[in-house]
């Protein structure tokens, strides 16, 4: 006799009990996402960008000016949609207001865009600070590296990456600034031990810093290549 497929009987089931609906207009979602077919067709995906930064681009190009001169420190950075209507509206319902069907959403459209890139061999969520994490309740980024890792068979090092001490909002400062913010934000923790390749992964990037202090301290820790999956990039 055949083993039972538990967890797709469950989900059959649960598509049955509740059917997918759309999270931005309310209409019967498609394709087993809570997504109707008009909103879906509304995604800005980001399918010309910087390689090294995900900036978007009016034509292919292997890297924008800035990455030009100056590298950072991430060999490839993949953003999956740019920060536009409609993602603008469902990425600060999952960030500030705990609305996880948002991020289950979210990165259901990450692994679409990301199912034909190279494997790195583990992936590591972008950590909150404990004591954000404390008032938040969860991690965005981990919600949305979940899905990832059980998609793509990768390990979730989850603990590997410390936020070290909290820091003022990036939204509120300017380029010098947030890179100024992050100055030793962030520390591996001496007991993991990082495979050759792996990949941080965050919710959206407008400037980099983050993620480049995050790569920073990963690379110190004896990860030779790092590189950022994230869900959207501002324009």
């Amino acid at each position: 006799m055949p083993p039972v497929d538990v967890d797709g009987l469950g989900r059959r089931l649960a598509a049955l009990l509740w059917p997918p609906r759309c999270l931005l207009c309310g209409e019967s979602g498609r394709g087993g996402r809570d997504l109707c077919r008009d909103c879906d067709a509304a995604l800005p995906w980001n399918r010309n960008a910087c390689l090294r930064c995900a900036l978007p681009l009016p034509a292919p190009a292997p890297a924008c000016g800035l990455c030009l001169r100056r590298p950072p420190p991430l060999a490839e950075t993949h953003a999956a949609l740019v920060y536009a209507f409609p993602v603008d509206r469902l990425l600060p319902r999952l960030k500030f207001h705990a609305d996880l069907a948002c991020g289950r959403l979210l990165s259901q459209l990450m692994i679409q865009a990301f199912a034909a890139l190279p494997r790195p061999d583990a992936l590591v969520p972008l950590p909150l600070h404990r004591g954000r994490l404390r008032s938040r309740g969860y991690d965005q980024a981990l919600e949305l590296a979940r899905p990832l890792a059980h998609a793509f068979a990768l390990p979730l090092l989850d603990d590997a990456l410390i936020r070290k001490r909290g820091t003022p909002p990036q939204s509120r400062l300017d380029a010098a600034a947030r890179r100024r913010n992050l100055r030793g934000a962030f520390a591996v923790d001496p007991g993991v031990v990082l495979p050759p390749h792996v990949a941080v992964i965050d919710d959206v990037v407008t400037t980099g810093a983050t993620l480049h202090a995050a790569a920073q301290a990963l690379r110190r820790a004896g990860a030779q290549r790092v590189d950022a999956w994230v869900c959207a990039r501002t324009p």
